[in-house]
């Protein structure tokens, strides 16, 4: 079983940088993750800031966000991640224009297991399953570039 667990991956997102950036905000990940619904704690308004906390999912998976660092000129974040009824982590994202409609994007999480069920969620994150979940971000973003881009993300 895996205690601790460090995948990072890279996608091309359709969009200037800027844009790309806000897509893997919380309200940003509203407009094309299924299911992805946060309850806003702070601000209620859902507004991406460093500081920002809200929660996601329920019962044992119920997920306490708190962005760490949110930088919109560098095109960075950073969430601390915990899922009291299984595991805790950091999530960061950093986005780097490769011209003027796309970008990169690095999803990084580090994950660590707080018991037997944490063990068992980060299999869910090893080896070639968190590329193949990443890249699936990036067929999902492709899918919706049009409303994406037409978007005003907060």
């Amino acid at each position: 079983m895996t205690q601790r667990l460090r995948a990072s991956h890279k996608i091309i997102v359709e969009a200037p940088v800027d844009q790309a950036f806000m897509f893997f905000t919380p309200a940003g990940e509203e407009l094309w993750v299924d299911g992805w619904k946060p309850t806003y704690v702070h601000p209620r308004d859902g507004r991406t800031e460093a500081g920002m906390v809200f929660t996601t999912g329920q019962g044992d998976e119920l997920t306490i966000w708190t962005m760490a660092e949110f930088d919109r000129k560098a095109h960075r974040s950073r969430y601390v991640r915990c899922t009291p009824a299984s595991r805790t982590g950091i999530v960061q994202v950093r986005c780097a224009a490769l011209d003027e409609t796309r970008a990169e994007a690095w999803v990084s999480y580090e994950l660590t297991a707080l018991n037997a069920a944490g063990e068992r969620a980060l299999e869910d994150f090893a080896g070639v399953r968190f590329a193949a979940m990443i890249d699936d971000w990036a067929r999902k973003i492709a899918s919706r570039r049009e409303s994406l881009l037409a978007a005003d993300i907060r």
